[in-house]
């Protein structure tokens, strides 16, 4: 039954990263192919935005070291979008020399964060992007900034919200179009969403240009998107079949699931264009293809009692 409430909005744009940020933690390579099909199989389901890759260094991540491969053998569908992490300039020539038309840069509201990852200071990080970003903006490019540690960071504790703002504000203002905040390792809350989305606007960042980013490590990634859809988000990250983990804390469960994101939204009757039964038997595709069952509840309460959907 759908039951809608008051002050949320009609439609949200689902941010599938699931081919990228789910897949990126799986140790087993996951053969080209099947990425292809993959991303091929969301867009059947409904999907408009789809991160394909990344064009990280394969020294770091070898699960994303065939990008280029992937995007030669993709086949587009009209009217989705198919937006690649890039990490630096090199990445960017890359993306570039491959076609791709959107990109996202990743960083962090955190020094400690920002180190580990980028082996750079927040500063640092910021200077890095600022070439990605202007040259990407120049060639036509839609640009993404992901924050990532906006609600809590394992070395730092609690990331004061005053600094989450900083930072964010300095992303946009190197020409970022969207801003995705992002809860790292799941331990944000909706009165610390409400109150991070409250301090952006009041510092000129409105809801139109932020995109929500949640884990689910507490249980607390479905409150948290209820909380900012409250305040006017309309773009929310998932990723299918719940894919993707977080190394940063233990029993970390890893991204929000689209399955769980879509049933959420279709109950309160707010429109997302997604097929949700499409969007299962993907999943369970996808489960078979890695050897484990999903870990989204929708995709479970949804599928037989018996094994995940096989290889085909």
């Amino acid at each position: 039954m759908k039951v809608p409430l008051q002050g949320l909005p009609d439609r949200v744009t689902v941010y599938e990263v699931g081919p990228r940020d789910g897949l990126q933690n799986e140790s087993a390579l996951v053969p080209v192919e099947v990425k292809a099909e993959f991303i091929d199989r969301l867009a059947a389901a409904g999907l408009t935005t789809i991160e394909a890759t990344s064009f990280v260094h394969p020294k770091w991540v070898p699960q994303l070291a065939d990008a280029e491969r992937l995007l030669e053998i993709l086949s587009p569908a009209g009217g989705v979008r198919y937006p690649v992490l890039v990490p630096n300039a090199r990445g960017l020539d890359r993306a570039l020399a491959h076609g791709a038309t959107e990109i996202a840069v990743f960083g962090s509201a955190t020094e400690t964060f920002a180190r580990r990852n980028l082996n750079r200071t927040v500063e640092e990080s910021l200077g890095m992007f600022a070439p990605v970003v202007d040259r990407a903006r120049s060639a036509g490019l839609a640009v993404r900034g992901y924050l990532s540690m906006c609600f809590g960071d394992p070395w730092e504790g609690d990331v004061p919200i005053a600094q989450v703002v900083s930072v964010a504000t300095r992303l946009l203002d190197l020409g970022c179009t969207e801003l995705s905040l992002g809860d790292t390792i799941g331990v944000g809350t909706p009165g610390q969403v409400t109150a991070l989305i409250e301090a952006l606007a009041a510092a000129g960042v409105g809801t139109d240009r932020i995109a929500v980013h949640f884990h689910d490590t507490y249980g607390q990634a479905l409150a948290n998107t209820l909380a900012a859809l409250r305040c006017g988000v309309t773009t929310v990250d998932a990723s299918a079949g719940g894919l993707g983990g977080c190394p940063y804390a233990e029993s970390a469960t890893g991204n929000l699931a689209t399955e769980d994101l879509v049933w959420m939204l279709n109950g309160l009757g707010i429109d997302t264009g997604v097929d949700l039964a499409k969007l299962v038997q993907t999943s369970r595709w996808m489960a078979g293809h890695l050897g484990r069952p999903s870990p989204s509840r929708v995709v479970q309460a949804l599928s037989p009692s018996d094994v995940q959907e096989v290889k085909t």
